[in-house]
């Protein structure tokens, strides 16, 4: 009798420590699932088994791995009914089937005749069914005896871990397909919502139609040639197209006035930014970068910008984006009190403030963009064709003068 336990014992253990390698394997679940089969089969002496996961909705049995058996069908499935998984999940370690309970525990309207198996053990994790283990005949038709069962049920446990570990993985990565779809569905959503949204907040304004269209255009071409990610640029286009929202509560005399506007004028307009701030603020966005951008888009690396006074290194990057993209757009737009100017003009310009009042970086993407329009790879022009007057020399000459004022400045400050 000692012997026979030894005997026993030692092959449990050898089927374990087969069996723990294979389940922390870095490979494909199918050869993980054939490994822990035959260690199972091994343990217990059979000829023939079956893997089958679980699945609630519908209830089935869906094979993983199958080894032994002339023919089965490929996957196998087994629909279950409530009371097949009450009593598998019931069931307490490996039982032997016969013709009186085959009906107990599997339902015969699958692709695979329960009859097949002479012996099964649920697969469960706190209590929860997730799959089963089915064996077929034993070498010499001989039966299942109680050392194979003791060894099958050991096993069973590790099993069921590493089912429900992929189950999980499987389930976590169609969740987070589900989610990717919705957020690109809500995203789009929320692209033609605020279009409209921005062309609604300039038809205030009979000289700026367009502007926050355009610098919604120019933020996502500026954040895309900074190598941001498709999120951080769908921020940074929302972001835009609401910046001037808080223009609904301002004057519109003023923004049609032709001269200089006075102190206290020049206070109401100012106060577009908070206004702003605030509406969005009430508003549950995918993106949290909204309000500073509608808050701050003014402000600028020398203090010098409103409503804040914020310094450089407190205004986050994508605020110093819109702030780049609203202040270009501006520049190359006709105003009540002046003539626009053109592109390069004002890229001249911008770069001669930079960095002292806008950002080096942001700057240079934005010249990235403009010399893909000057030899037409960008897919969509970024700017209109009656606007861009410059070619790829011109825009390399720019782009040296900016290198040469970051170099000068980063000297200066060292």
């Amino acid at each position: 009798m000692q012997g026979t336990n030894l005997k026993k014992l030692l092959r449990t253990v050898e089927a374990l420590a087969d069996l723990g390698p294979e389940l922390t394997a870095d490979r494909d679940f199918r050869q993980t699932a054939h490994a822990m089969l035959s260690a199972v089969m091994e343990a217990a002496g059979a000829h023939e088994a079956v893997l089958f996961s679980f699945g609630e909705r519908p209830s089935l049995l869906t094979s993983v791995d199958a080894q032994g058996f002339a023919l089965l069908p490929e996957p196998s499935l087994i629909p279950l009914l409530p009371r097949h998984v009450h009593t598998l999940t019931a069931a307490a370690g490996p039982v032997l089937l016969n013709s009186s309970t085959y009906d107990v525990f599997l339902s015969s309207n699958g692709n695979v005749a329960p009859e097949l198996f002479k012996c099964i053990c649920s697969l469960k994790v706190r209590g929860k069914l997730v799959g089963l283990i089915a064996l077929g005949r034993r070498p010499g038709e001989a039966v299942y005896e109680e050392d194979a069962l003791d060894a099958f049920e050991m096993l069973s446990h590790y099993v069921a871990l590493a089912i429900q570990n992929h189950t999980l993985g499987q389930t976590l990565a169609q969740r987070v397909s589900e989610n990717l779809r919705l957020l690109a569905s809500l995203h789009g959503f929320y692209d033609n919502a605020l279009e409209a949204f921005a062309t609604a907040i300039d038809v205030k304004h009979v000289n700026i139609h367009g502007h926050s269209l355009r610098v919604g255009r120019y933020s996502q071409a500026i954040g895309e040639a900074l190598g941001l990610g498709p999120n951080e640029v769908a921020s940074l286009r929302s972001a835009a197209y609401l910046h001037d929202i808080g223009m609904v509560a301002v004057d519109k005399r003023l923004l049609g006035k032709p001269a200089q506007l006075d102190a206290e004028e020049s206070r109401e307009m100012r106060d577009h930014t908070v206004v702003g701030h605030q509406i969005v603020s009430q508003v549950q966005f995918p993106w949290p970068q909204i309000p500073e951008i509608v808050r701050w888009h003014h402000e600028r690396a020398d203090g010098s910008g409103y409503p804040d006074g914020l310094h450089a290194d407190e205004i986050p990057q994508a605020v110093r984006i819109v702030a780049l993209a609203e202040t270009f757009d501006a520049m190359t737009s006709e105003r009540p009190y002046r003539q626009r100017m053109s592109v390069g003009a004002a890229l001249q310009d911008l770069i001669r403030l930079t960095p002292q009042k806008y950002d080096a970086q942001a700057l240079q993407a934005l010249l990235i963009q403009v010399r893909r329009d000057a030899v037409g790879t960008n897919r969509i022009p970024l700017l209109d064709p009656e606007v861009m007057h410059l070619s790829a020399v011109d825009v390399d000459e720019l782009a040296s003068t900016l290198q040469h004022r970051i170099s000068q400045n980063k000297l200066f400050l060292t």
